[in-house]
């Protein structure tokens, strides 16, 4: 019955030149239950990937990782506040996917810092980061420049049924992860202590 007035309320309010495809409601409870497994489901994803670059490297890059992730999330969320776009499993997935993308630009980095800390034990560690980040500047812009075209051709053309999924990960993938692994994972490195020990004027030979 309140959902039968709800319905003629709209329907008063907006007139006869709309046409009332489907109707739907969602109550409480129902929404309760969304947010709460959708809320579990991403912070079971972020452990599950602390837990993996925990093993992977060491504790200081599964840390810096997080905050990266944590950080995309966060904006990405107000984003959809701010725009209103709603909040359902289409959204978790996107807020998924997000944390896949940026853990796997991450990942590359961190992979090839770990790598020159190995080749040069004792170059600087900012000028390591930037070598390391240097070197694989171009992948990450060939993969965002990528993605850009397939989320814009979805979010052009996709309809409104996955318009809210593509304007997420386009604000959370390009906008937000394209300078997240960059600016703010690799950094996280010299504030948690790696290569505090460092020193000298090591440099990266030419091949």
């Amino acid at each position: 019955a309140a959902q039968q007035k709800a319905v003629q309320k709209v329907r008063a309010a907006l007139g006869d030149s709309v046409d009332y495809r489907r109707v739907e409601v969602v109550g409480p409870r129902v929404s309760g239950e969304l947010l709460a497994y959708g809320t579990l489901g991403l912070m079971l994803a972020i452990g599950a990937i602390l837990i993996y670059l925990w093993f992977r490297f060491e504790w200081q890059f599964a840390l810096g990782a997080m905050v990266a992730n944590v950080h995309d999330i966060v904006l990405t969320i107000g984003f959809m506040s701010v725009t209103q776009v709603d909040f359902d499993l289409t959204s978790i997935a996107a807020l998924l996917t997000i944390l896949g993308y940026s853990l796997n630009d991450t990942v590359v980095i961190y992979d090839r810092i770990r790598e020159m800390l190995r080749r040069y034990k004792k170059m600087p560690m900012e000028d390591l980061l930037n070598t390391s980040i240097n070197s694989t500047l171009s992948r990450s812009i060939i993969t965002h420049v990528t993605v850009t075209l397939a989320l814009l051709a979805l979010l052009l053309f996709g309809g409104k049924a996955i318009h809210s999924f593509a304007a997420t990960m386009m604000f959370g993938v390009v906008l937000v992860g394209t300078y997240t692994s960059i600016f703010i994972a690799a950094p996280m490195l010299i504030y948690l202590g790696v290569g505090t020990n460092r020193a000298g004027d090591d440099k990266p030979k030419k091949s």
